[in-house]
C-alpha cells in the first residue's frame, strides 16, 4: 500500500490507497502519453507530405484536376476522404485557397438529396444563390466550392467535370 497525505483529519493524518488505484492511474496515464506521442508522429506525417491542419482535421489540397470520382479515389487512397464541411468557419477555411474544389456532396444516389459520402445528411449548407440546379438538362450531382468571394460558394456540377479537389482526414481530437 501507497501512503498519501491527507487533507482530512484521519487517523495520522494519512489514508491508505490500494497499488491497484496506482496501478491504474499509472496504466491511464501511460495510454495518454503513447495517444500523444502517435498524433505527433501522425502530424509530423501528414505535414511532411504537405497537408494542413485545421481544427481537429488535416486537408490535402490538389495541385490537378480529376472528376469528382477519381478525386474522391485519390483521396481514400491517402487514407482521408472529400471534405465534408460541417461549419461556417471549416467553410470558411475551404474558401481560402481561392481555387474551385471538389468537396464530399452529392445527390447521385437520389436525385435532389444531398447528402455527404459517408452518408451523413446536410444539415447546414452554403450554396451559392440559384443553387443546386438542374434546370440546364445535365446531371449536376455533385457538389464543388466555386463563388471564392461569397461565403455562399457551392455550386453543383456535372461529376465528370475536372476540378481542383480537397481531402479531410479527421483526427479524432
Amino acid at each position: 500500500r501507497a501512503y498519501i497525505k491527507s487533507q482530512q483529519n484521519t487517523q495520522q493524518g494519512f489514508f491508505f490507497i490500494d497499488k491497484i488505484v496506482l496501478y491504474s492511474c499509472a496504466e491511464t496515464l501511460l495510454c495518454l502519453v503513447v495517444e500523444l506521442m502517435s498524433l505527433i508522429v501522425s502530424t509530423d506525417h501528414y505535414l511532411k507530405q504537405n497537408w494542413i491542419y485545421f481544427s481537429g482535421s488535416f486537408y490535402y489540397i490538389s495541385t490537378t484536376e480529376k472528376s469528382w470520382q477519381s478525386s474522391r479515389d485519390d483521396c481514400l487512397g491517402r487514407g482521408a476522404d472529400l471534405i465534408i464541411i460541417d461549419s461556417r468557419e471549416e467553410n470558411e477555411f475551404a474558401r481560402k485557397f481561392q481555387k474551385r474544389l471538389w468537396i464530399g456532396l452529392s445527390d447521385r444516389q437520389s436525385e435532389g438529396h444531398w447528402i455527404w459520402q459517408d452518408g451523413t445528411s446536410l444539415d447546414e449548407s452554403f450554396w451559392h444563390p440559384g443553387e443546386p440546379n438542374s434546370y440546364w438538362g445535365r446531371d449536376e450531382d455533385c457538389a464543388e466550392i466555386k463563388y471564392i468571394n461569397d461565403v455562399n460558394s457551392w455550386n453543383d456540377l456535372v461529376c465528370t467535370n475536372e476540378n481542383f479537389w480537397i481531402c479531410e482526414k479527421k483526427t479524432g481530437v
